[in-house]
C-alpha cells in the first residue's frame, strides 16, 4: 500500500448522536499520527460537489457534546452510478486524499465497499446508526443515546396511560431490527415489544392479547418497531380497533426525536475509541473494514460481513421481558 499522508472523513446516511465525537477522535488521532485531515461535507455528495476543507484540531473543538454531525449528511443518487463514483474519486484525488473514514450505517458502508473495490482505495468504516443493526459489533454509535431517549419518552407517556387506563402503542425506529424496541421495552418497564425478527413466526399482537397481558394492570405500553413487517403502531392500533374493540388504544410515534440530543457518556466513549481505532487500522495497513467492539475490545470487521450478515436479536431478552411484564 502506498504511504498514507492525508485522510478524508465524512458522515453519511441518518445522523446519530456521537458522530461528532467520532469526527473529533478521527481528526485528532490522525493529526497525532502525523497525517493531514480533510473534512468532507454532506457525505458522498460532497465528494462529487467538491465540498472538502482542511481540518485542524481546532475544527473539532467543543463538539464532543453535540448531537447530529458538523459535517452534515445528504443523500446522493449520483454516487449510486459508476460515473458519479468516478467523479467523486477524481475530486478526492485532486485533494491528495489517500484514505477515507466513513461514519454511517448499512447503506453508507455498502457505498464504501463498492467504492473501495472499484478504485482499490483504502476505506475504514465506523458504525454510526441508532438502529444497532450492523453485524460484528456489540453496539453502534448513537444506539445508547437513542435508547435513553426512548426510555425517557416512555416514562412520560406512562403518566398519561395510567391516568386514562389506556393501551399505548409507541413506535420506535428500527425498520429491519428490533433492538431499540426490545431493549427500550425492558428499560422502560413496558408490557411487550413487537419486533420484525419474529413477526413471521408468530402473530405478536394476537399472542399479546390472548396472554391476558392486562389482567392486573390499569394501563399497558407496547413498543413497536416501525418496520412494515410489524405493521407499525398505526397498523396495530387499527387491528385492535377491529379485532379487539374493548381496548381504548392510543398511538405515539417518536420519529426523529430519537436521533437528536447530546450523546450519552457511553456513546462519547464508544465513538472516541472507534475513531482512534480507525487511524490505528490505517496505520496498520488495514483497509475496507468496519471498526467494531466485541466484549469491550476493538475488532476489525470486513465490510462484506458487517453489511451482508444479519445481526441476531438476543432471544433471551424476549423471555426476560415476558416474565417481567406480568
Amino acid at each position: 500500500m502506498a504511504e498514507i499522508k492525508t485522510i478524508g472523513i465524512l458522515t453519511s446516511g441518518g445522523d446519530a448522536p456521537g458522530m461528532n465525537a467520532a469526527i473529533r477522535a478521527v481528526t485528532r488521532s490522525a493529526i497525532f499520527s502525523g497525517l493531514k485531515v480533510k473534512g468532507i461535507y454532506r457525505g458522498y455528495r460532497g465528494l462529487i460537489t467538491n465540498e472538502i476543507v482542511d481540518f485542524h484540531t481546532q475544527n473539532v473543538s467543543n463538539i464532543i457534546q453535540m448531537g447530529g454531525t458538523i459535517l452534515k449528511t445528504a443523500r446522493c443518487k449520483e454516487f449510486q452510478t459508476l460515473e458519479g463514483r468516478k467523479l467523486a474519486y477524481d475530486v478526492m484525488r485532486s485533494h491528495e486524499i489517500d484514505a477515507l473514514v466513513v461514519i454511517g450505517g448499512d447503506g453508507s458502508l455498502t457505498g464504501a465497499r463498492i467504492f473501495a473495490n472499484e478504485f482499490n482505495f483504502p476505506i475504514i468504516g465506523l458504525p454510526g446508526t441508532i438502529d444497532n443493526d450492523l453485524f460484528g459489533t456489540d453496539s453502534t454509535i448513537g444506539y445508547d443515546t437513542a435508547l435513553n431517549t426512548i426510555m425517557d419518552c416512555v416514562d412520560k407517556i406512562r403518566d398519561t396511560a395510567t391516568s386514562h387506563e389506556r393501551l399505548f402503542f409507541i413506535e420506535v425506529m428500527g425498520r429491519d431490527a428490533g433492538f431499540l424496541a426490545l431493549n427500550g421495552a425492558i428499560a422502560a418497564g413496558a408490557e411487550a415489544a413487537i419486533i420484525p425478527e419474529i413477526s413471521t413466526e408468530v402473530d405478536q399482537l394476537a399472542e399479546l392479547i390472548q396472554n391476558g397481558f392486562r389482567k392486573s394492570k390499569n394501563s399497558s405500553i407496547v413498543l413497536v418497531a416501525e418496520s412494515p413487517v410489524t405493521g407499525g403502531a398505526m397498523g396495530l392500533a387499527e387491528r385492535v380497533k377491529n379485532e379487539y374493540p374493548g381496548y381504548d388504544v392510543r398511538v405515539s410515534i417518536l420519529g426523529h426525536l430519537q436521533r437528536g440530543g447530546s450523546p450519552t457518556a457511553v456513546d462519547r466513549i464508544l465513538a472516541s475509541r472507534m475513531g482512534a481505532a480507525a487511524i490505528d487500522a490505517l496505520m496498520d495497513d488495514q483497509r475496507n473494514v468496519m471498526i467494531g467492539i466485541k466484549n469491550d475490545e476493538i475488532v476489525y470487521v470486513p465490510f462484506t460481513r458487517a453489511i451482508k450478515k444479519d445481526k441476531p436479536i438476543n432471544r433471551n431478552l424476549l423471555e426476560t421481558l415476558r416474565r417481567l411484564s406480568i
